[in-house]
């Protein structure tokens, strides 16, 4: 059996998320938060994250794809740029709060897929909103404010 490019990059990129799903789960692990009025705790939803990972990961190390090719200028930006979001958004979540934060990150990403201003506004808002429900009244889970709003609800 040989190996193409594209499947010997799978196998390595699937083994470098691995580490990373591992790298994660163990900063986890290591949250320790002395009281919280959280019933999950904030150590669930990084885990769940991980397992999800490494689980995703295993098949890019298990079963490579055949048509294996590195993806073309424009779209490597678009990746680069969708990283950059996904940064912005981490540094400023807890500064601006979920609800800002997370409606400016899909905006962003919706634009940078194409879609219109309209579709890209509405999904910030249903998908903030959505998740901000999941979240706060399925899970229990509290979210940030942001320093800047006092806490509501």
């Amino acid at each position: 059996m040989t190996l193409h490019k594209g499947q010997a990059a799978d196998r390595i990129l699937g083994i470098v998320l691995i580490g990373l799903a591992a790298f994660a789960a163990i900063h986890a692990l290591n949250l320790h938060v002395p009281f919280s009025y959280e019933p999950v705790g904030p150590k669930a939803f990084p885990l769940g994250l991980s397992v999800l990972l490494a689980l995703l990961s295993l098949v890019l190390v298990f079963r490579p794809g055949e048509n294996g090719h590195w993806p073309d200028k424009a779209l490597s930006l678009k990746l680069l740029a969708v990283l950059g979001v996904l940064l912005v958004y981490a540094l400023l979540f807890t500064r601006l709060g979920f609800l800002i934060t997370t409606c400016f990150t899909v905006l962003a990403l919706a634009r940078l897929f194409e879609a219109s201003w309209l579709k890209a506004a509405m999904a910030g808002v249903l998908m903030t909103l959505g998740s901000y429900y999941l979240f706060t009244q399925g899970l229990g889970i509290a979210l940030p404010y942001g320093r800047w709003l006092p806490a509501v609800g």
